[in-house]
């Protein structure tokens, strides 16, 4: 009887799970559909142009329109209805920098139609059409995201499925588009900077995709142009945090969720004074060091091994701060006795996943550095520096990744209920006793003492005033003592309410302080500051096209890495 009653139960799941797969299986032979015809527009395949690839992208844009639409309007019509959500997907900070970055992305869209309009004689009308589209995705994307991206779906759950993963990898296919055409401009950068530093032997082919025809308006032409390299890498942040965020959205429809309060997460600056000036530092630091290794580089020989080897004792320096602080946060969870949350949390296994996955992007670039400056055979002397550099990014990423993954793991600390603390205030000889407890509850006498809410350690002193004046001194005498003996509780509380105090704050300094850090190092590569293409040793020992691939595919990975690591960072920084 038990097994049959059970059967629905176990049976009603299989259209789920078959949903779940169909939608995932449909979701990827969209992607894949689209890479390919991404890869066939970079090595200029026979019949396949740019519009080709920008119509498929509109056309999956509108189909999300249309279903974001359908969404909103059906929200809106059952919203007296009661729907779970998921506390943990979703977080304001998280909606706040997507909404940054949609920003920035809506002023690259309008340079791309200033772009058109000035080369309208030579474009094609989907290159026009492409970014108003794309504008009008990113508002209507956004405003979906800060309205439902908490939300459990429990309606329609096949139907949706398939509308969110279709906007998971429509924005997967506008990252990877706007990857591909960032890193084909920076390649052709990098080709130039490589005469320069006297790599000869290197075959230089400028890939170009400009226009064949005159600018109507040479000055905004070059500002448009220009900007545009300037603006992608914020574009292609907002893409990827959009399909994380829908991501998690698919993971939780037809998800149970347990109903529990979840404490606010705020970001204080108080007590993180140390870690903020120390990251500031590392951050302006960085900024110039950017600035003058972007003047400096391709402008002549010696001046660009300069840019170099500047760049990387940089680096080696900030990345040994950085394990350095990884180690004693480490270091304070091994000594705190804290269990770890292990309850179902889609966002924050992805979290950890992604974590893991795009720091071995960074991985294959330094060990592909290791392994060329170990089988070179002529070694400029920039190049040495490149090893500790490849190495403590190794090391970094690994204990930075266990720091973030235990803390958004560990349980919140909760109050101890069993500890009730009971100050006295004034105590006057032969007046009324006045008592402060824990929750600001009066007690009075001996109706308090025979209700057992207050400690026997205080009866005495109550009692006392009843007793005649002969038997009072004693009664005092007892008094005193109950009192030395609470003074000398409470402190001990109290230390060990310093000692905790102390190590959380010692932790959020050091989360504020690697928050910075990785903002300062996601800033070099992501405008153009990659001496993975500059350095030149390991193009002589893999070949130009073959390291030019792996540094095109991993690049984008590590760049991600740093922005997500910082928003992980900051997380844990409201957390502790």
């Amino acid at each position: 009887m038990e097994q049959a009653a059970g059967c629905p139960a176990v049976g009603g799941s299989y259209p789920q799970k078959n949903a779940e797969i169909l939608s995932s299986q449909y979701g990827i032979n969209l992607f894949l559909a689209g890479l390919l015809l991404t890869f066939a527009w970079a090595v200029h395949a026979v019949g396949i142009s740019k519009s080709h690839l920008l119509s498929y992208l509109i056309t999956l844009m509108l189909i999300q329109l249309l279903w974001m639409l359908w969404y909103l309007c059906r929200s809106c019509t059952q919203r007296r209805l009661i729907r779970d959500k998921d506390t943990h997907a979703g977080a304001r900070w998280l909606k706040c920098g997507i909404t940054l970055f949609a920003v920035i992305t809506l002023i690259l869209d309008s340079f791309k139609i200033g772009y058109y309009i000035d080369f309208s004689n030579c474009l094609s009308p989907t290159e026009g059409i492409f970014p108003v589209t794309h504008a009008v995705h990113t508002i209507l994307q956004v405003y979906f995201l800060w309205c439902h991206a908490k939300d459990v779906i429990q309606s329609f759950k096949t139907l949706e499925r398939f509308g969110v993963i279709h906007s998971v990898f429509t924005n997967l296919l506008l990252w990877t588009n706007g990857v591909l055409t960032e890193s084909k401009h920076q390649l052709n950068e990098h080709k130039e900077r490589l005469i320069t530093l006297g790599f000869g032997n290197i075959t230089i082919v400028l890939d170009d995709h400009a226009p064949q025809c005159n600018c109507t308006t040479t000055t905004l032409c070059s500002i448009f142009s220009q900007g545009i390299y300037y603006l992608y890498p914020f574009n292609i942040e907002y893409h990827i945090l959009a399909s994380t965020m829908l991501y998690v959205l698919w993971k939780n429809i037809g998800r149970k969720v347990e109903h529990h309060q979840q404490n606010k997460t705020l970001f204080k600056f108080r007590g993180i004074t140390v870690g903020m000036i120390f990251g500031l530092i590392v951050l302006i630091s960085t900024i110039a060091i950017v600035v003058v290794y972007l003047i400096q580089i391709g402008g002549s020989k010696i001046k660009s091994e300069l840019a170099l080897t500047m760049f990387y004792l940089h680096a080696i320096f900030v990345l040994a701060l950085m394990c350095t602080a990884g180690i004693i946060a480490l270091l304070i969870y091994r000594l705190e006795d804290r269990s770890l949350d292990n309850s179902k949390n889609p966002a924050r296994k992805l979290d950890a996943e992604l974590l893991v996955g795009t720091a071995a992007g960074s991985w294959l670039l330094s060990w592909g550095s290791i392994l060329a400056i170990i089988c070179a055979q002529g070694h400029p002397k920039y190049t040495w520096y490149n090893l500790p550099y490849s190495v403590l990014v190794i090391i970094e990423k690994y204990i930075q990744n266990l720091f973030i993954i235990e803390s958004i793991h560990r349980e919140e600390e909760k109050a101890n209920d069993d500890i009730k603390t009971l100050r006295i205030v004034t105590i006057s000889r032969g007046t009324t006793l006045s008592l402060t407890p824990l929750y600001k509850e009066i007690y009075n006498g001996r109706a308090a003492c025979d209700s057992g809410d207050v400690p026997c350690l205080f009866e005495g002193s109550i009692s006392g005033r009843e007793n005649d004046g002969a038997g009072f001194a004693k009664e005092e005498t007892s008094q005193d003592n109950s009192l030395v003996m609470h003074s000398a509780s409470d402190f001990s509380f109290g230390s060990g309410n310093s000692v905790t105090n102390n190590k959380r704050r010692i932790l959020k300094n050091i989360a504020a302080f690697l928050f910075l850090c990785n903002l300062s190092l996601w800033i070099p590569p992501a405008f153009g500051c990659r001496p993975e293409y500059d350095n030149g040793l390991e193009e002589i020992v893999f070949g130009f096209e073959p390291w030019i691939i792996v540094v095109n595919l991993a690049m984008p990975f590590s760049i991600f890495y740093r922005m997500h690591s910082a928003a992980s960072l900051f997380e844990v920084n409201c957390k502790t």
